[in-house]
């Protein structure tokens, strides 16, 4: 597979300017140095310190600054510039078996196997025939007409860097692949938890949207019944038919505050809404004592708190409040193990507080996400408690508690249905 540049773990070193192709004539550079002060070291079967030798160890290291853009070409090159030797026995004492070097890693690390394996193969040729031109016409000796090494252990010497510079190379390249392996299943496990947990969020929006009918349908039925009502009373009894309007208005404008909140679902939903009904009635507030002792019935001891009046509650809050409870104790029943739970509601007029805790085990803290969802499973219990909440404008937190167990917390502002503010009064007029 070909290679693709990984994001660098340390960006900050790295400014846009340092392009490959300049970080390889850097290296090239450095590479000229070295060889610069090894020639003024004057080991005696170096290149001698001139201006030629300089120059053509310069021109031998040429081929590197292009290993990344024209690699093929720069094995050419370097191929050519090591025949010359054959020409010019000088020429031998250059750059040529450093870039060799660096050229052979290169092909083992960004071509495929065949074309790695060719590249090499070709460079190290090459190599080995101008070595044993060179030892036959007695070029690997020092100036005393010592011999620097024998012609069958240079051979084996290079054959063993070739070994060498080429495995290294490709468990470069496999390590890269393994790595960005890697992160395109991360990418691809991210985006897979992303599409679920729009999904869930979908599907209970859609859930919410019928709830949410199923009540305003209620009111407007309940208009219905009231306006015949208050239209057969009007002149018999004005007083009944003045109470019968009363209890209009204000059922008119609970079911327009559910009506907003209703098209607020609609209009955050791109797909259309399910038309599927549901066959339970809708449940609320005073339903949740025998959901307690449903909870209590199936094994988890629980108890129920309620501070304030709570008749005063809008049925689409009360039903968020009931199916937060219901959410929270399902939960304690398939975690919490041997436990009791306790819920505790209180209304002030101003906001209805929702608390659901369990003195179990609970899920540890590690395995939660950052939205308090546990890790590892749906979640689309506490995504659907998430987004009741979130249509409300309240707030939900959810976590381990400090003493064990595992707590959900929910603040829902409250709009009472019998008082109204004068601006949204000119408002609907």
């Amino acid at each position: 597979m070909p290679l693709t540049p990984a994001p660098s773990r340390f960006p900050w070193w790295k400014p846009t300017w340092w392009t490959p192709l300049r970080a390889d004539a850097a290296l090239a550079a450095g590479l000229f140095v070295v060889q610069v002060l090894l020639a003024y070291a004057q080991p005696s079967w170096l290149m001698q310190t001139t201006l030629v030798t300089f120059l053509w160890s310069a021109v031998s290291l040429a081929p590197i600054v292009l290993r990344r853009t024209h690699l093929w070409f720069a094995i050419g090159l370097t191929a050519f510039l090591t025949a010359v030797g054959t020409v010019w026995p000088d020429a031998l004492l250059g750059g040529q078996g450093v870039a060799l070097w660096v050229l052979a890693y290169t092909v083992a690390v960004y071509e495929p196997w065949w074309r790695a394996v060719l590249g090499t193969a070709a460079l190290w040729l090459v190599n080995d025939l101008i070595w044993v031109w060179a030892y036959q016409h007695d070029l690997m000796r020092d100036t005393d007409g010592r011999q620097l090494i024998s012609m069958s252990a240079g051979i084996i010497v290079n054959l063993a860097v070739m070994v060498i510079t080429f495995l290294a190379g490709r468990t470069v390249r496999a390590r890269r692949e393994a790595s960005a392996a890697l992160a395109e299943r991360a990418l691809a496990a991210e985006a897979n938890q992303q599409a679920h947990a729009e999904q869930a969020v979908a599907e209970e929006r859609r859930r919410i949207a019928r709830e949410l009918h199923d009540v305003v349908a209620h009111h407007v039925s309940v208009i219905g019944v009231m306006s015949t009502g208050a239209r057969r009373m009007l002149h018999r009894d004005p007083a009944a038919a003045d109470e019968a309007l009363a209890t209009i208005e204000q059922t008119s404008r609970t079911t327009l505050r559910e009506l907003r909140r209703l098209l607020f679902v609609l209009r955050s939903e791109s797909a259309q809404a399910d038309d599927a009904d549901g066959l339970s009635p809708t449940p609320g507030l005073s339903g949740l004592r025998t959901l307690v002792d449903q909870v209590c019935e199936a094994g988890l001891s629980t108890s129920l708190r309620v501070d304030g009046e709570l008749d005063v509650v809008d049925p689409g809050v009360a039903l968020t409040a009931y199916r937060i409870v219901q959410e929270a104790l399902t939960n304690s029943l398939k975690h919490a193990g041997p436990a009791r739970a306790e819920v505790r509601l209180s209304a002030d007029g101003r906001e209805l507080t929702i608390e659901v805790f369990d003195t179990g085990r609970g899920p540890h803290t590690r395995t939660l996400t950052a939205d308090g969802v546990p890790a590892g499973t749906s979640g689309h219990g506490l995504l659907g408690m998430r987004e009741r909440v979130a249509v409300y404008g309240g707030t939900l937190r959810t976590g381990p508690r400090p003493g064990g167990g595992f707590r959900v917390h929910a603040r829902i502002p409250m709009e009472q249905a019998g008082h109204v503010m004068v601006a949204e009064t000119q408002a609907e007029v």
